[in-house]
Order: C-alpha cells, then sequence, then structure tokens
C-alpha cells in the first residue's frame, strides 16, 4: 500500500512516459493538468497512450518524440499550450483547432513544414487572437 502511495505521488511530481504512466494499471487519483513527454520515443509517428482520461490537461509537451502526425490526438478541450517542436510533422493541423478549442500557444519549430498552406486551418480557429 505504501508503495503504491509513493508510485501515484512520483508519477505527479517527475515528468513520466505515456508508456510508463499506462502500463501501471491504474487510473489516476486527479486530473493531469500538465504532462511532458520530451524524448520518448513513439513507435509509429503517431500519439500514443494519451486517452480520453486525459480531458482536463492545460499543458502537453512531446518534443523530439518522432512524430509525424497529430491525427491520433484526442479531444483536448482545456489544453491552453502544445509543445512538439523537433518531430517529424509536416501537415495534418486542421482537426487540431477543433480538437483544442482553448490553444493559445502551439510550437512546430523544427518541423518539416514547408509552406505557410499548411497552418492556416489554425490561423482561421477562434483561439486565435
Amino acid at each position: 500500500v505504501i508503495q503504491k502511495k509513493r508510485i501515484y505521488r512520483d508519477i505527479y511530481r517527475y515528468r513520466t512516459c505515456f508508456k510508463l504512466y499506462r502500463d501501471m494499471d491504474f487510473r489516476p487519483y486527479r486530473p493531469v493538468a500538465e504532462l511532458v513527454v520530451d524524448n520518448c520515443r513513439s513507435s509509429d509517428g503517431e500519439v500514443e497512450g494519451l486517452t480520453d482520461d486525459y480531458t482536463g490537461l492545460e499543458i502537453l509537451s512531446m518534443v523530439n518524440v518522432g512524430l509525424s502526425s497529430l491525427s491520433k490526438l484526442p479531444s483536448l478541450p482545456k489544453l491552453r499550450k502544445l509543445e512538439v517542436s523537433d518531430n517529424t510533422i509536416s501537415g495534418g493541423l486542421d482537426a487540431l483547432a477543433e480538437k483544442c478549442p482553448s490553444l493559445t500557444y502551439l510550437n512546430l519549430s523544427g518541423n518539416k513544414i514547408k509552406d505557410l498552406s499548411t497552418i492556416e486551418p489554425l490561423v482561421l480557429s477562434p483561439s486565435c487572437d
């Protein structure tokens, strides 16, 4: 029992990978507001392990994860900040405005975006001022 309490505490105190969190086989006892999975490589270039349990997420960092697409990103209505720099994303950002309506900060630096028409759907989103 004491060990499980330590695991719960450590998960929220330290930054952890999706795989570690998913393999623990339990539900969080409080909503996660910030999740950082920098340098935890994706096996297929898609977002892995992020489910509807994370609807309270406000800050998400997936720097250098090997993402080529954000199409499998679940709906995150409270997400304000998304860091996806140093990946291989080249398009498919049109659904991002719909899945993350509160998004106010997006870092796409170091990706393979070739022209501005790729990010045009984001400029037309309601949260973009």
